[in-house]
């Protein structure tokens, strides 16, 4: 047999010494010599599949938008979808008509937020003798687990049944302390769990305007609030999150509950039957997605769930970009992640119709959690400016700016204050969804990031506080991996190279989209988004 040595693969003119310009020329030889049998083909066959998923994606993205509509237009308000009564007090009875309810507080570390969130759930409107505050601190600061303990006693001497939780070890993270939080003897007497983040603030008459849901409809497990962000005006950052969330709310969880398919549990702001949580197994922390998880599982046990878009809860969004890039990897792998681990399950379950499997699956998975995040990567950043050095691959008017343009108007609906953002908020969402590829990717091939777990940093006043306080002298030191990030730099510089490209030989002007790309990356970059924490 012939031996294969680099003589035969390298054209014989071909000079690795020589001057830079000598260089340049090889390598543009060797450039046309594979461009035609090679690069033009995997290209035309990446431009096809990106194609693909874009349609995928508008379809999916217009059928959401003509469901809300008729929601908006004809569809009743679930008080009136389900059954549903008021709240009274009852002379005979006594406290005794209302149910047993346990509020769960996980907290990790929460210096800032920890007073509001407790003191928002000891003044729930509810019989002080038929509700229990559970707070399930799992610090490893034993200052914070004082100053907890003690904020949970003073609500105690206060005649508020409020218990304050530690747990030997993290096992499980939030799971596991949700899970252990259900084993205490003051629980079995509890019909329903509310559960709260550590900065989220429910207003006294949640319990009172979401039980009755649970109560009135035994075959409801869930009832899931809105979210709403009171630090939503605080930068740019979380202008931006605000958008991309208000339109999950607004559009994805609404769709999935007016149609009875299937919505998941966003993890707070929600009531659970615990009767429901028990019977899908319970809490798992096999996925960083713990709440989603058990959504699926009770879905599958033919539970329903409500979304109540009015009644809604304050909390915190993330404020700085580190915070914003951890939550959304979780947010991204956890979910591919537990779509690789429940797929036959899902299939192969009896109890629910075929159409809800399909929904399941090919709606809620593959399409939002997988072909959402990978055809912005991958369609915007990579094959699209690849098309500008190789001419010979065109990519459709349609798919290139029509399509895009129609999904982004229907992205936006969910905040209509920020219409006058949206092309920067398109810029961003390209930039993050190099994170959320990257992070798909890991919980699909369950990588080594892919039980990572980051508890989200909340700020809470501690901003407002320093910028009122004395002030200190700068320091100028910094984690440089903390503000300089190379994949996005080295994506900004791909970026300009193919923008340069375009604006001297190129037919599309795609240049000025790239262009202000490059922008956008090289911000993200050098960390220059989001609230700025001061290291002193």
């Amino acid at each position: 047999m012939t031996e294969i040595s680099a003589a035969n693969l390298i054209p014989e003119n071909f000079n690795i010494r020589g001057t830079t310009a000598d260089i340049a020329g090889q390598i543009g030889m060797i450039w046309e010599l594979i461009r035609t049998p090679l690069i033009v083909p995997l290209l035309r066959v990446a431009v096809y599949i990106c194609l693909a998923m874009s349609l995928m994606l508008f379809f999916e993205r217009l059928y959401m938008g003509i469901v809300i509509i008729l929601v908006k237009l004809f569809w009743k308000k679930p008080e009136k979808r389900y059954n549903w009564e008021p709240m009274r007090d009852d002379l005979e009875i006594g406290n005794a008509a209302f149910p047993m309810v346990l509020v769960q507080i996980p907290m990790f570390n929460e210096k800032e937020v920890y007073k509001i969130s407790i003191g928002a759930a000891c003044n729930l409107s509810w019989p002080s003798d038929r509700i229990v505050i559970q707070v399930l601190d799992d610090s490893t600061d034993p200052v914070i687990k004082d100053m907890v303990e003690k904020e949970c006693q003073r609500w105690a001497s206060k005649g508020i049944n409020c218990r304050y939780q530690i747990r030997e070890t993290r096992g499980g993270y939030k799971a596991g302390a949700l899970k252990e939080g259900l084993t205490h003897d003051y629980v079995k007497d509890c019909e329903y769990v509310a559960i709260f983040d550590a900065d989220f603030r429910p207003e006294p008459d949640f319990l009172r305007r979401a039980i009755p849901f649970l109560m009135h409809n035994s075959d409801i497990a869930l009832v899931q609030a809105r979210w709403r962000f009171v630090n939503a005006d605080e930068c740019l950052l979380t202008r931006m999150q605000e958008m991309s969330l208000d339109y999950h709310f607004t559009v994805e969880q609404e769709v999935g509950s007016s149609t009875h398919a299937f919505f998941g549990f966003n993890g707070t702001g929600g009531i659970w039957r615990i009767a429901a949580i028990s019977g899908a197994g319970g809490w798992k922390d096999r996925t960083t997605v713990e709440d989603m998880d058990l959504a699926v599982r009770a879905g599958l046990k033919g539970w329903k769930f409500v979304y109540l878009g009015d009644l809604q809860v304050k909390s915190e969004l993330p404020s700085t970009f580190k915070a914003f890039r951890f939550q959304q990897h979780r947010w991204s792998c956890g979910p591919a992640n537990l779509f690789r681990k429940m797929v036959m399950e899902i299939v192969r379950n009896k109890r629910i119709a075929v159409w809800k499997k399909v929904y399941v699956i090919y709606s809620f998975f593959f399409v939002r959690k997988v072909i959402a995040h990978m055809i912005t990567f991958f369609f915007y950043c990579v094959v699209l400016p690849l098309t500008i050095l190789v001419p010979e691959v065109d990519v459709p008017k349609w798919g290139a700016i029509y399509i895009p343009c129609i999904i982004t108007t229907l992205n936006s609906v969910g905040t209509p204050r920020s219409i006058h953002l949206l092309f920067y908020w398109i810029l961003f969402e390209n930039v993050m969804s190099l994170h959320r590829t990257k992070a798909t990717f890991i919980g699909l091939l369950e990588a080594k990031r892919a039980n990572e777990w980051v508890v989200t940093e909340k700020l809470g006043d501690a901003l407002k506080n320093k910028s009122h306080a004395k002030a200190k002298p700068k320091t100028i030191g910094f984690k440089i991996g903390d503000r300089i990030h190379l994949l996005e730099l080295g994506f900004a510089v791909f970026l300009f190279f193919c923008g340069c490209y375009d604006f001297l030989y190129g037919k599309n002007n795609y240049f000025i989209y790239l262009f202000l790309q490059v922008i956008t990356f090289t911000i993200a970059g050098f960390g220059y988004v989001g609230t700025i924490v001061p290291t002193s």
